[in-house]
């Protein structure tokens, strides 16, 4: 009958220990971690929404493992029994920690490089790369709380992969000329590039093996990391996305040049309004060579993005014609005078 009243106690202690800390953490998911997230909204910082949204998860599981603890130490259990229940608990929370700082990194470095947290698409050689060493060191802690010396399993490590370094040359140059290129964040996913070989495009990604860029031909090209640290690249997205958009006319020797620098420049203005949305740049007119039949002049200006280049181009030669049509300047044909001498015969 002792037997029987003292499991009924034990389990109303069980049962209330984890009601009090379940409801705890229904309390501090609901209001303390909603407060948190409203009060990350407000700020600029992205780091705190990372925080917040990674750790808000794991409310309720690390309450229900708070709760555990308590009872198994409260609890009159054979001690054989509470060292395997705490040490399973304790592996528990170990890799549920492991998890979140594994989010927690990854969402990070999707911040650092450009991205937004819940956007699907991801750097992946960084992000992956943040993973696994966050997992062995949660795999080694684990190993460690089951008291299990992990001196040799760094040794075994630390033998294994010279002999894979030696073995994976060329894919181990990809990966950490990959991590180099991410780490100086002069090459990141969504920049237009143009390469020493004259590829060019957008990049799509950062893997362990390769680049991919994506060509205005909606074509994918893959490039080693390794060649990709050592090639000539042109960012065309640094210092900044905006770009020059360099236009050579032609006209007549008969034209009057302050009213081609005036109607050029008006266009060029109007151009970069309507199809750039650039109001702020001045654009450039210079005349620079007496040509064979035309004075030849440079309209320089700006695009949002090399994407939107030839479309700032192709517009202002629509409307620059236009214009000198109705001004009466002259666009002149290529024209060669011969002047022939007659020489009499002697």
């Amino acid at each position: 009958m002792r037997i029987d009243t003292q499991i009924v106690q034990d389990l109303a202690i069980f049962a209330g220990v984890m009601f009090v800390f379940w409801l705890a953490g229904l309390i501090v998911r609901r209001w303390v971690m909603s407060s948190l997230r409203t009060f990350a909204l407000k700020t600029s910082w992205k780091w705190d929404d990372i925080l917040v949204e990674a750790v808000s998860g794991m409310i309720l599981p690390w309450s229900v493992l708070a709760g555990l603890f308590l009872a198994n130490h409260i609890l009159e259990i054979a001690p054989v029994i509470r060292n395997n229940v705490g040490k399973t608990l304790l592996i528990l929370a170990i890799a549920t920690a492991t998890l979140v700082v594994s989010r927690i990194c990854s969402e990070m470095i999707r911040v650092y490089l450009g991205k937004t947290p819940d956007e699907s698409h991801s750097t992946s050689l960084l992000v992956s790369f943040s993973k696994w060493v966050v997992f062995i060191v949660g795999a080694l802690m684990i190993l460690q709380s089951l008291d299990i010396s992990i001196t040799p399993v760094l040794t075994t490590l630390g033998v294994g992969g010279l002999a894979v370094a030696l073995a994976l040359q060329g894919t181990l140059a990809n990966l950490f000329s990959g991590i180099q290129i991410i780490a100086s964040n002069q090459l990141k996913p969504g920049d237009f590039v143009k390469l020493d070989n004259g590829d060019e495009g957008y990049v799509s990604d950062i893997t362990w093996r390769n680049t991919s860029i994506r060509t205005f031909a909606n074509n994918t090209v893959l490039i080693p990391n390794s060649k990709l640290a050592d090639a000539v690249i042109t960012n065309y997205y640094l210092p900044q996305k905006e770009i020059a958009v360099k236009v050579q006319v032609g006209v007549s020797y008969d034209s009057d040049l302050d009213q081609v620098e005036r109607v050029a420049a008006e266009v060029a203005r109007e151009t970069m309004r309507d199809v750039a949305g650039i109001t702020s740049y001045e654009p450039l007119i210079r005349y620079h060579t007496f040509n064979d039949f035309s004075i030849d002049l440079t309209v320089i200006m700006r695009a949002g993005e090399v994407a939107n280049m030839y479309l700032v181009k192709h517009e202002f030669i629509k409307r620059l014609h236009r214009r000198f049509n109705r001004e009466n300047i002259v666009i002149p044909f290529p024209i060669r005078t011969v002047h022939v001498e007659n020489v009499s015969e002697q």
